[in-house]
């Protein structure tokens, strides 16, 4: 099979949660530790890193990425969902797995998709181990997909782990309170495996304190090591130290701070500078290939796209766009039919005009469907199904002092095309 071939024939054969929702989640590590073990362990041959969260989690997972290629370090980080190409899942150094290589893993391999018959996420997570053991990495940074106990990628054993925001998502999967959330991310962290939580909030914290207790795992709160969000940085370690950060929204001040912090925790581990830190900070664009987190689009009109797609992760980009002051602001909206979405809708201005979109994607609920519950809530637009589209209607109306957000979906801003 060709690249393409070969992806289709995992969408085909395998339950795929990005298209599918929960029928294609399959908890628990029975069907990776066979693959592991079927595999030879590839696991096993390098150092890793494992982030957990409801979000923040992505873009904790590239900086930390990009820190360490700035120390010189070959680098593997593995993500999930992709933008738009299954490749993005998969990079070492910023650079993607090759095409070439996923379409030879699936051909070699079919025998083993047959006799354990994985989730589509768990055959990723083989074929990242798989390709990083391969390619001789240094390190591993290992974002978990869902929750964190049951996720395939837990059967790491990790040097440290970072748990980013908890807050309310994939309730039907991982709990309707926000303590039994916290409890099935808590479920990475490892015996005597230091662990950094990015946000200290009263309903959560409680959870991963006992947890840690119960694993003897050094544990730390980032609120507690760095106070402030201007990232003057007076560690011990490094001196005083200005991160200059490149990213708006007050969520990525927040990730940045618990990897600031997670840093210094792992610094018998692998040793860091404060210099190379700050670079791997700032530049994690251009080593990773960071998207979809506040990226700007376009100036005059300001175009701001951005994954968040939920209640939390709205909130933080509304605070964001309130602050830029813009004349108008048009909103290109986008989300899948398993999401709260009449919480999400909820926190959107009124004066705001609307444009409802959908992506190409099973999950995503009609555009038509949530224009009338956009209606409910007092907002109101017309629908453009493609984003692209809905974009130049945008543009066409907008001024120089307005600005154009989209918005509500992974999958909405991966078919932008510009």
């Amino acid at each position: 099979m060709n690249y393409s071939e070969s992806i289709s024939f995992l969408y085909a054969q395998l339950p795929v949660f990005h298209r599918e929702g929960a029928k294609a989640y399959k908890p628990g590590l029975g069907n990776i530790e066979a693959l592991c073990e079927l595999m030879d362990h590839p696991e096993r041959s390098f150092k890793s890193l494992h982030i957990a969260g409801t979000n923040g989690k992505g873009s904790s997972s590239h900086f930390m990425a990009s820190i360490l290629q700035e120390h010189g370090y070959k680098v593997g980080l593995y993500t999930s969902p992709h933008l738009r190409s299954f490749t993005e899942r998969i990079k070492i150094n910023g650079l993607d797995i090759a095409e070439e290589w996923v379409a030879d893993f699936v051909s070699k391999h079919l025998d083993l998709i047959e006799k354990v018959r994985p989730s589509f996420f768990e055959w990723t997570v083989i074929m990242a181990f798989s390709y990083f053991k391969e390619q001789k990495i240094d390190y591993a940074i290992i974002e978990t997909g869902l929750g964190g106990r049951l996720d395939s990628t837990n059967i790491i054993s990790p040097l440290a782990c970072l748990i980013t925001n908890i807050s309310f998502d994939h309730q039907d999967l991982l709990g309707d309170t926000l303590e039994k959330i916290a409890s099935e991310k808590a479920g990475i962290i490892k015996s005597k495996t230091p662990v950094t939580i990015s946000e200290k909030h009263a309903e959560t914290s409680e959870v991963f304190l006992v947890k840690a207790a119960e694993m003897q795992a050094p544990i730390q709160f980032a609120a507690d090591i760095i106070s402030s969000l201007d990232f003057n940085f007076g560690s011990p370690t490094w001196g005083s130290m200005k991160i200059n950060s490149p990213y708006g929204g007050i969520y990525q001040q927040k990730n940045i701070r618990g990897v600031l912090a997670w840093c210094e925790q792992i610094q018998t581990q692998i040793p860091l500078e404060g210099l190379k830190i700050q670079a791997g900070i700032e530049n994690a664009r251009l080593n990773t290939g960071l998207q979809g987190r506040w990226e700007i689009l376009g100036e005059n009109p300001k175009v701001i796209a951005d994954t968040g797609h939920n209640k939390s992760g709205i909130s933080e980009i509304l605070i964001q766009v309130r602050q830029e002051n813009f004349d108008r602001l048009f909103v290109i909206l986008g989300m899948v039919a398993d999401k709260d979405i009449e919480s999400v809708l909820s926190l959107f201005p009124s004066d705001a005009t609307y444009f409802f979109s959908q992506a190409n994607n099973p999950r995503a609920i009609a555009a038509v469907e949530l224009q009338k519950l956009a209606k409910t809530k007092d907002l109101h637009g017309e629908v453009i199904l493609s984003v692209n589209e809905a974009i130049a209607k945008a543009k066409s109306l907008a001024n120089p002092s307005d600005g154009i957000l989209i918005c509500g979906s992974t999958y909405l801003v991966g078919e932008i095309t510009f």
